[in-house]
């Protein structure tokens, strides 16, 4: 019989070497959690609640086109227009949360609508992660240029001589209170029209079919620079850049006149920390980048970040502030 040998220890260093190594290999080849694995590792989708052509949309694939200069990932952006919003929401809410889906909104489906329909199909603080603002802006009261309108003052002289026959169109809780707020300011009874979007709105008063529109810079200023609109009046207290010849709503008669809007970006609630921090800091890259500096210079907005913590402790005072100026404006809930 052959006597027992023990291994040498070259043999045992080489054994325990290779145990080791296919340790390490299976450990490479196991899939990694989703936060830990570099973000983003594929495409990302911006869901905008607005149509293509408005200031959301806009400020959208600006900012998708900073995100992918920096991370080599394509954006998609993908809009679900109607509903105040709530489609939209809805689906951003639903859709995995691993940060590959990102709501670019506004207040509307994060302050307005809560206050505008009796049952939403989302959850504007439970179902959502909030990750940054991304910009502020104002609206512009436009007409169409051929409209016999030169000032809000004869809109409303106008309206008080025939209550219930001028009519307001928009496309957002935005522009919708706007209008309401100017109704209520200036004592007159005008006919709401609402469309999906404040672009669809705008082709209308471009047609003659609805008097005016209080819209977002980013659809009304282009319209006003091209000759086709005329503006009667700016929504803040300040004048817009864009437009500092035209007055104030306020310093046009419409005393206490002031609304303004803004834009931000949310991720479904669960999404991980660290990748939440990560798009926090990609979009606040891409807020201040070519792209989206083009669209805030030309729209009349503002460049806006936040972390996730102010961005929630934000919407929560906006949300409460435009309950208030909606119930002031006696807007049923639909």
């Amino acid at each position: 019989m052959t006597p027992f040998r023990p291994a040498c220890p070259t043999r045992r260093r080489l054994v325990a070497s290779a145990a080791a190594a296919a340790l390490l290999g299976a450990a490479a080849l196991a899939p990694r959690p989703a936060a830990a694995q570099a973000y983003p590792a594929k495409p990302v989708t911006f869901i905008v609640p607005f149509a293509a052509g408005s200031a959301t949309d806009q400020l959208a694939r600006a900012l998708g086109q900073g995100l992918t200069e920096q991370t080599k990932q394509a954006v998609v952006v993908d809009n679900k227009a109607g509903a105040g919003g709530m489609l939209a929401a809805q689906a951003a809410a639903r859709a995995p949360a691993d940060g590959y889906t990102v709501l670019i909104t506004t207040n509307t489906t994060h302050a307005a609508n809560e206050h505008l329909f009796k049952k939403l199909s989302y959850d504007p603080v439970k179902d959502f992660q909030p990750v940054t603002g991304l910009g502020k802006g104002g609206q512009v009261m436009v007409v169409n240029v051929s409209s016999p309108y030169k000032t809000a003052a004869d809109v409303v002289a106008a309206a008080k001589k025939s209550p219930g026959k001028l009519s307001f169109g928009s496309g957002s809780s935005s522009s919708r209170v706007a209008g309401e707020m100017f109704k209520q300011l200036s004592g007159t009874d005008i006919l709401h029209v609402p469309y999906k979007s404040n672009p669809m709105g705008i082709t209308d008063l471009l047609g003659g079919q609805i008097d005016f529109m209080i819209t977002d810079t980013s659809t009304g200023v282009p319209q006003v620079k091209a000759g086709k609109l005329r503006a009667l009046g700016y929504s803040t207290q300040k004048r817009s850049a864009q437009l500092p010849e035209v007055p104030t709503l306020d310093e046009a008669g419409i005393k206490g006149y002031d609304m303004g809007y803004w834009f931000a970006a949310y991720v479904p609630a669960g999404t991980p920390a660290p990748v939440v921090a990560q798009l926090n800091q990609l979009l606040a890259n891409a807020v201040r980048g070519p792209a989206a500096k083009t669209f805030f210079e030309t729209g009349g907005s503002e460049p806006w970040t936040t972390t996730p913590e102010e961005l929630a402790k934000f919407q929560a005072a906006e949300t409460q502030k435009w309950g208030r100026v909606i119930k002031a404006a006696g807007i049923e809930p639909e």
